[in-house]
């Protein structure tokens, strides 16, 4: 039903005396009771003498008075003392809840004197319903998930966070709207007769019908109560496409606060036709998906709506239309397949009084089932939960499809074992373990230098300078070494990085390797300055305190020998008495016992020196597991804590408090 054109205009308003005695200003301060009176007992409109034929006025008598929104629909209505002489049609009150508008009533010429739809208008005086409210669980999911979302923008690309967005957008925009409210489409495929049921609810020839293929080209509306026009806009349906339902004290009471929406068919020739199915049903609260005995197994309908829509089976109802073409037993048979396929499809059924879907069959041509239908529907509505509830499903069903980056089937993290690991690698790259090797030798050359024979040291002395500088310290290949640490460092960080994400989800192990990546950058150069600065310490090694009690007996067993030495030549130039046992007992004595004490300080300063050995090469270790700690395990640690909050914030996206793995 469209709405009255400008020749309806002309037709209904062809009075010159009232036309001439309309004031706008008046008209514009009392609107409602200019609507209210436009209609008058001898069914013409505005004071025309024209009778409205073929039983219109019962037409007129049981539709509403609305308003139409486009300027150039706008035309002058008569004077309310005028309608409000003549109370036939019962509407003499001037306090409607329409505010100035027209009658838009058209007689279907096909159906004789049935009744014809009204448009839906929006008033400046139109009651604002109370907006939604979602109840503690779902806003703290919604919270969660806005949180992730936020957690994951430099991680994720916009593409995979898209459908949360959109879910985020769609529950902010649906709560600041009408919660009085439920908005129902009635999706269908083609010849299915969705419009027909939708004119059956309705009461009323709101949609057309007919063979024509298709013949719903665009979403329609219709509304059993005021405070709806904020939701028919958010789906994009023009005042034009908005209706009135049949005014029925029982039907009203019954589906108030219920938006029925008929929607083109699903599976339209026309592409712009689907993209509006697509399009309303992803705003809608609740669907009505009608099937008929031909195509109830379509796998278009299946594979494309029902199957990805299983989560919202709550706010679905699946109805067999046209079963007055089935005959016997063939109603239920066809109803058993047709769950049997539902249940395939993961949709859960709302048999036994539990959550699911509302499967029913009816004929929306002969009427049969059509009154179980609405009384579903109403209690439906009348619960006010359907917003929530389709909400909390396309959360659901935005987590699940967000679970492959952020769930696991496996414990996450960098284990000890790990970090050891890693640390050793780095040590052995610096050459902590050589570095220890080296001050352990240091310590025992410091113990023999003072410890050792005189004539021992200055025969090393010697050789020492005799000796070439190649033969005493052998050159070495600096640039491979350096190249062979350099390797090694890249290995460590490289397993540290894989072992840290193992397990993870593909853009959280990405992002852990690249944090270990940045890190080792620099890290050869940095390992290099460390050595040498955390390597053996400057100056002598320290010395215990039996050395000087030592170079004491040696400086002894050497003064021997000189005493002993002395006496020798003493006797032998005459100047001393013969007596060559003392002298002789003396320099064997010192020959001795020199090696001995060196022998004796050698054996004892092993200890001290394999103590200080790796002490030095502790201190390395150390500083290199520190270094590597900074530049690589700490920024990894962080990206792995970031995905655990995250992995957090989905386990409530989900309504897991204790999170997911």
């Amino acid at each position: 039903m469209t709405a009255v054109t400008d020749q309806d205009h002309a037709d209904h308003t062809e009075h010159t005396g009232n036309a001439d005695r309309v004031d706008r200003a008046d008209h514009a301060a009392h609107p409602a009771d200019h609507v209210e009176g436009a209609v008058s007992g001898d069914g013409s409109q505005g004071g025309g003498e024209a009778p409205v034929e073929g039983g219109a006025l019962d037409a007129v008598d049981a539709v509403d008075v609305v308003e139409l929104v486009e300027a150039e629909d706008v035309v002058d209505a008569v004077q309310p003392e005028e309608a409000a002489k003549d109370d036939s049609c019962g509407r003499t009150d001037s306090s409607g809840a329409w505010d100035d508008g027209l009658i838009a009533r058209r007689v279907n010429e096909s159906a004789g004197g049935a009744p014809a739809a009204v448009v839906e208008a929006r008033g400046a005086g139109a009651p604002v319903a109370a907006p939604l409210a979602y109840d503690g669980a779902l806003r703290s999911r919604l919270d969660a998930l806005r949180e992730l979302v936020g957690l994951s923008r430099t991680r994720l690309d916009s593409r995979t966070l898209s459908e949360a967005g959109r879910v985020l957008d769609e529950a902010a925009a649906r709560r600041r709207l009408s919660g009085q409210h439920t908005v129902v489409a009635i999706a269908g495929a083609t010849g299915s007769g969705k419009s027909q049921l939708f004119n059956a609810l309705a009461g009323v020839t709101i949609s057309e019908t007919g063979v024509r293929r298709p013949t719903t080209a665009a979403p329609i509306a219709c509304s059993w109560s005021d405070g709806s026009a904020s939701l028919i806009e958010r789906l994009g349906i023009p005042p034009r496409l908005r209706r009135r339902p049949l005014q029925s004290a029982e039907t009203e009471a019954q589906l108030r606060g219920l938006v029925l929406v008929d929607l083109p068919d699903h599976d339209s020739a026309a592409v712009q036709h689907r993209e509006q199915v697509d399009r309303v049903l992803a705003l809608v609260d609740a669907v009505i998906w009608v099937v008929d005995p031909e195509k109830y197994a379509d796998a278009v309908l299946h594979e494309r709506y029902l199957r990805p829509m299983a989560g919202h089976a709550e706010v679905m109802f699946v109805v067999l239309n046209q079963i007055d073409r089935l005959p016997g037993e063939a109603t239920e048979q066809v109803l058993d397949d047709l769950r049997r396929l539902l249940d395939e499809d993961g949709i859960a059924l709302g048999e036994y009084g539990e959550p699911g879907a509302t499967v029913l069959a009816l004929s929306a041509l002969t009427g049969d089932g059509v009154g179980e239908l609405r009384e579903a529907l109403g209690q439906f509505v009348a619960e006010r939960g359907a917003p929530a509830r389709r909400i909390s499903a396309d959360v659901d069903a935005a987590a699940w499809r967000l679970r492959p980056v952020y769930a696991t089937g496996r414990r996450t993290g960098l284990s000890e074992e790990a970090r050891d690991e890693f640390a050793v690698r780095l040590a052995d790259a610096v050459g902590a373990t050589a570095a220890g090797e080296a001050a352990e030798r240091a310590w025992l050359r410091n113990a023999n230098r003072a410890c050792g024979t005189p004539w021992l040291r200055l025969w090393r002395w010697y050789q020492d300078r005799l000796e070439p500088v190649t033969g005493r310290l052998p050159l070495r290949a600096h640039p491979e070494e350096e190249a062979t640490a350099r390797q090694r460092v890249e290995q460590a960080v490289r397993t540290v990085a894989d072992r840290a994400s193992a397990g993870l989800p593909a853009p959280w192990a990405q992002a852990v390797r690249e944090a270990a990546v940045r890190g080792s950058q620099g890290l050869p150069e940095a390992l290099d300055e460390l050595a040498a600065r955390a390597g053996l310490p400057p100056g002598r090694p320290p010395r215990p305190g039996w050395w000087p009690a030592a170079v004491l007996a040696q400086a002894s067993m050497t003064l021997l020998q000189i005493v002993g030495g002395l006496w020798l030549v003493g006797q032998i130039v005459g100047f001393m008495a013969p007596n060559l046992g003392v002298p002789v007992l003396l320099m064997v004595a010192g020959i001795i016992g020199g090696p001995l004490v060196e022998w004796s300080c050698r054996i004892a300063a092993r200890g001290p020196a394999r103590r200080y050995g790796m002490e030095a090469e502790r201190r390395l270790r150390e500083a290199a597991a520190g270094c590597g700690r900074a530049r690589v395990l700490d920024p990894v640690a962080a990206e792995l804590l970031r995905y655990r909050e995250v992995r957090e914030q989905y386990g409530r996206v989900l309504g897991v408090e204790a999170g997911v793995r």
